[in-house]
């Protein structure tokens, strides 16, 4: 007999014993009266309702004291058979006397009603069958949860997911952009296939593999990959999955992961999101010892406890690593921790290729040059640019997917969709338009910062405005000059609009929020301020609630707070007085690009050299990152983005 069967048995007992307790224990409301106190209620006129059965009369029957017709009794009196029958007959001749009477005061008639008792069958039936309607309704609710997988009597198992997925089977052919972490877990795999190879030079298999990285970088499809390459059992599970309302779940779902795999040994376990079970412990204000804190400690003793899983190799993601509890990261339990960083440039050309398989190009699309646009770009953003091309491919009704669809796409991706519907008045479209030449101009002037690209005043998503850079190469280091451009360059928008209206909008308000946080960064944590010295001022804050990064731990006195504040006050001051100073000297290429962008709202930088009548560019056509006029920064617009305010909202 399994499990289940026993459950059934058990529950179906327990069911009885409770209805027969309650049959036992609930008091019986029916009155017990003998033929002669019947005979007599009768002539009383208290009897409201006879049912004369073999051996039995009962009904309904005033109450003695009240007398209230609302609030019958219940009764019953035995009978014998024949005393049944001549009884039915004295009480239909007291009906028939009440109607002939017209002289007697009003008197009550009996409802009389004469059926056989019920067989023992009968009685059976009326008990049984509302029982056995619920124990069906039960065993079915049973089964259909079984059948759904949900196992609601096991709530220890382990949710865990064994990979045989043959059709949508993802190999390392379908991952670029990664080719280090790629190798690693190569390594693991072939440790797997032939260990002798390993183990002949004193080798052991890693226990544990840790990919973290930014968002969309590509750590899940990696692991995937690995299920797909691997010819091992490979168990896949989220760290959601371990925690439920029930204390002590986790735990033991952790245990029971660990036990199936050391039945599958050799096996790869793939926990997605670690973080949500391993944070570290006793981070918020007094500790803790919640149930999250419980699923961790079984994890680390699984990993690396008293009794060893040989065989068991645990690969787990997550973009946050800086949450995780060190006894989680150390060697023995993750013994190979693989950053998986934005795509490269050679990354991002063989992501697009991989995207681009099963989408029909047009023979002047260039990889390349798609791929030096798009700096920054995570994997799952690449995905979704070659996706966008494609629909805007077949929304305008193309055979093929050209360059112009990738580079509307591109757009589409960093800033939003186009706007069309949304009505600005032609002076809102004019200060729009100053603005964003006023961000153009410093991209053309200004040496130590990436070029232009292309500048617009189309509203796209929730920007007004933007304007394109063209970074020359990818970038993992930035000067003390750079940054100073970048702040200058983020203030361009605002002076054009004083020196041109002698009035400032709240389109600037995020390219002023931007310019404070950089100037504040490079005095407190590059130690780029030439008065107060190559420090860092204030400690980041370490044992918080949630995440450790709710701030920074002041640890400066008042004095060095307002040394900060001139500090940042001045490198502000001093790139608004740049700013302007090129403004006025170019007063006469800003006129005619913001009266160009008015007529035709979309310049390159083809069109705007050719406009002012520069030689070329100050390189070649290089990847773009934007900067958005209206709204916050948007998702796609990487490295030095410029964002100018929240939108005019309606009065």
């Amino acid at each position: 007999m399994n499990q289940l069967s026993k459950s059934i048995i058990f529950w179906l007992a327990v069911i009885v014993v409770i209805i027969f307790l309650v049959r036992q224990v609930s008091p019986d409301p029916t009155k017990k009266i003998t033929l002669t106190e019947f005979s007599q209620y009768v002539s009383e006129g208290l009897i409201l309702e006879a049912n004369i059965s073999d051996d039995k009369i009962e009904g309904k029957m005033l109450n003695e004291k009240n007398r209230d017709p609302g609030q019958p009794e219940s009764y019953e009196a035995s009978v014998l058979a024949l005393e049944a029958a001549n009884m039915t007959e004295r009480l239909l001749d007291h009906n028939q006397r009440i109607r002939e009477s017209a002289r007697s005061a009003p008197a009550q008639e009996i409802a009389v009603t004469n059926h056989n008792s019920p067989t023992w069958l009968i009685s059976l039936l009326t008990y049984m069958l509302p029982l056995a309607l619920f124990v069906g309704l039960w065993f079915f609710f049973l089964r259909q949860m079984q059948l759904g997988g949900t196992k609601a009597m096991s709530f220890g198992k382990s949710r865990a997911r064994l990979n045989t997925d043959s059709k949508n089977r993802v190999t390392f052919v379908d991952v670029a952009g990664c080719d280090e972490a790629k190798e690693e877990l190569q390594e693991v795999i072939e440790f797997l296939k032939d260990p002798r190879r390993f183990q002949k030079l004193g080798g052991k298999i890693p226990k544990g593999v840790l990919l973290f990285g930014a968002p969309g970088t590509g750590k899940t499809l990696l692991a995937r990959a690995v299920a797909g390459e691997a010819n091992v059992p490979f168990f896949s599970i989220s760290g959601s999955d371990f925690v439920e309302m029930f204390v002590g779940v986790g735990a033991s779902r952790v245990r029971d992961l660990f036990e199936q795999g050391k039945k599958s040994a050799p096996c790869i376990i793939f926990i997605d999101e670690i973080d949500a079970v391993g944070r570290h412990r006793f981070a918020g204000i007094g500790g803790g010892h919640d149930e999250r804190e419980q699923t961790l400690n079984a994890l680390l003793v699984e990993m690396d406890g008293f009794v060893t899983n040989e065989g068991v190799i645990l690969i787990a993601a997550t973009n946050r690593p800086d949450v995780l509890d060190p006894a989680l990261l150390r060697p023995g339990r993750f013994d190979r921790q693989i950053t998986v960083d934005l795509p490269d440039l050679g990354g991002r050309k063989g992501i697009l290729e991989v995207h681009t398989r099963n989408v029909v190009l047009h023979p002047e699309v260039n990889l390349d040059t798609l791929a030096r646009r798009t700096p920054g770009f995570s994997g799952a953003d690449l995905a979704n640019v070659c996706n966008e091309a494609a629909l805007l491919g077949a929304r305008r009704k193309k055979d093929a997917v050209d360059m112009l669809d990738f580079e509307d796409a591109i757009d589409r991706v960093m800033a939003g969709p186009e706007k069309k519907s949304r009505i600005i008045s032609a002076d809102e479209k004019k200060i729009i338009a100053y603005h964003e030449a006023g961000h153009a101009l410093m991209y053309l002037y200004i040496d130590e910062i990436d070029p232009l690209h292309k500048v617009s005043i189309l509203p796209r998503g929730r920007a007004l405005g933007y304007t394109m850079q063209l970074p020359t190469d990818d970038k993992f280091l930035t000067s003390k000059m750079e940054l100073l451009g970048n702040i200058t360059a983020l203030l361009g928008g605002r002076v054009s609009e004083e020196l041109v209206f002698n009035e400032v909008w709240t389109g600037s308000t995020n390219d002023l929020e931007r310019a404070t946080i950089l100037a504040h960064k490079m005095v407190c944590e590059f130690g780029m301020s030439d008065k107060l010295g190559p420090l860092t001022f204030g400690n980041s804050g370490h044992e918080v609630f949630l995440g450790m990064d709710l701030g920074r731990e002041r640890s400066y006195s008042e004095e060095i707070a307002f040394e900060i504040d001139k500090e940042v006050r001045a490198i502000v001051d001093g790139s608004h007085a740049r700013a302007r100073k090129l403004l006025e000297e170019h007063r006469d290429d800003l006129e005619a690009l913001a009266n160009a962008l008015l007529e035709r709202e979309v310049l390159d930088k083809e069109e705007v050299f050719r406009l002012l009548g520069l030689p070329g560019g100050k390189g070649p056509q290089e990847p773009p990152t934007a900067v958005a006029t209206g709204g916050e920064e948007e998702k796609g617009a990487k490295g030095s983005a410029i964002d100018l305010g929240p939108e005019p909202q309606p009065a």
